[in-house]
């Protein structure tokens, strides 16, 4: 609720701060004018894991850019959806700018992507429902603007020279909190062989200390997953990496709390190798694995080894390792000493190969994807 408040905050201001060019042509006497305009309505899919943050993250810079918005929430969010709405209902905007519209992705989605009145469509999602959303974006007629945010596999490498306090706090937070449930969480625990066991114990000890329960019970650290499939899926890739001989070091019971729910005590995986299934494919819970690496070298290419690009993480001491890492990985917005997880709202937001297509989300760098720009030519006569 705060980062959603912070958000259209930002936006009430940026909506004074969109600026034009005025230029000379190459030919004498016209003047050249460019400047920016909405695209028109925008349709929006948003995820159930930040049900307001992310849906303000799209509706306040569609609405400050000019633009008129069919919002279509989650399933499993439609009570966030609709106390969003209403307090940007009571806002006072005229009938028919903002629109929510609650159903089945089969349904509203779908009518979204083949309406041809529907000018744009920006999505946070899975993968295979974004590719879906880009074919027929490309397809439909007129042809659709698309932004799509989907999944990651994001590493933290931890270096033989890191504090180990400040790495075992970014990886518990970038791994577990949230119960793992974010595109941005450090699934890939990479670390070096100088460090590895030292950072292994004092990860297990700390995570051992967190507190799984209702997430709004005093002390909680860690809440359910969000649903029974969610569950399933968890349990299920928990089995993968045992299949696939690494080890479960700790974690991945079913626990029972007072309140009900589906909740996961966190999973770590040790002796976990980058050709793993759990190593390459997004779970989305509370399951990390630690990658052994020799070497700086290394850890970064393993980083890099996905098909992935959201986040990456990096814990040193060393300015040489961070500069260089910061260069090199392969991600869309990369953390030194910090989780995984967890962005400014007034900076660019995305990734880079199968993490995201299209402009950024967040910040002044929205207006890339809810504006269009117009050049226009003046010969005065």
């Amino acid at each position: 609720m705060a980062r959603a408040g912070q958000i259209f905050a930002f936006f009430a201001g940026e909506a004074l701060r969109l600026t034009g060019e005025k230029g000379a042509s190459v030919r004498p006497g016209i003047d050249v004018e460019i400047t920016r305009e909405g695209v028109g309505v925008v349709g929006m899919i948003t995820p159930w894991n930040f049900p307001i943050a992310i849906p303000a993250w799209k509706i306040a810079p569609a609405l400050c850019y000019g633009n008129t918005v069919v919002f279509k929430p989650a399933e499993l969010v439609p009570g966030s959806a609709h106390a969003l709405s209403e307090i940007i209902t009571r806002a006072g905007l005229p009938a028919g700018v903002f629109n929510l519209v609650v159903g089945p992705g089969s349904l509203v989605g779908q009518t979204l992507l083949e309406h041809p009145d529907v000018a744009a469509i920006s999505f946070t999602g899975s993968v295979s429902t974004g590719r879906k959303i880009a074919q027929a974006c490309v397809l439909s007629t007129p042809m659709k603007k698309f932004q799509l945010e989907m999944g990651g596999k994001n590493p933290l490498v931890v270096l033989d020279d890191a504090d180990v306090k400040v790495a075992v706090e970014a990886a518990v937070n970038g791994a577990f909190f949230s119960t793992g449930q974010r595109c941005t969480a450090s699934s890939r625990l990479i670390v070096t062989q100088g460090i590895h066991d030292r950072f292994v114990e004092a990860l297990t000890e700390r995570v051992k200390g967190l507190v799984v329960d209702d997430a709004l019970k005093t002390g909680t650290h860690m809440g359910p997953v969000v649903d029974q499939n969610q569950l399933d899926q968890d349990i299920s890739y928990i089995g993968i990496g045992k299949e696939e001989g690494a080890k479960l070091h700790w974690g991945g019971e079913l626990l029972n709390r007072e309140t009900p729910g589906f909740y996961l005590q966190p999973a770590i995986f040790t002796g976990a190798n980058n050709a793993m299934r759990i190593a390459r494919e997004e779970i989305f819970g509370p399951v990390a694995s630690v990658i052994p690496a020799r070497d700086y070298d290394e850890a970064l290419a393993i980083a890099n080894d996905t098909e992935f690009g959201l986040a990456a993480g990096i814990c040193t001491t060393s300015l040489k390792y961070a500069s260089h890492f910061k260069r090199n990985s392969e991600a869309g917005m990369v953390m030194v000493n910090l989780p995984t997880a967890g962005v400014d709202y007034h900076v660019p937001f995305g990734g880079r190969k199968g993490s995201s297509y299209g402009s950024r989300e967040q910040g002044a760098y929205a207006r890339e994807f809810y504006t269009i720009v117009k050049t226009a030519y003046t010969y005065p006569g």
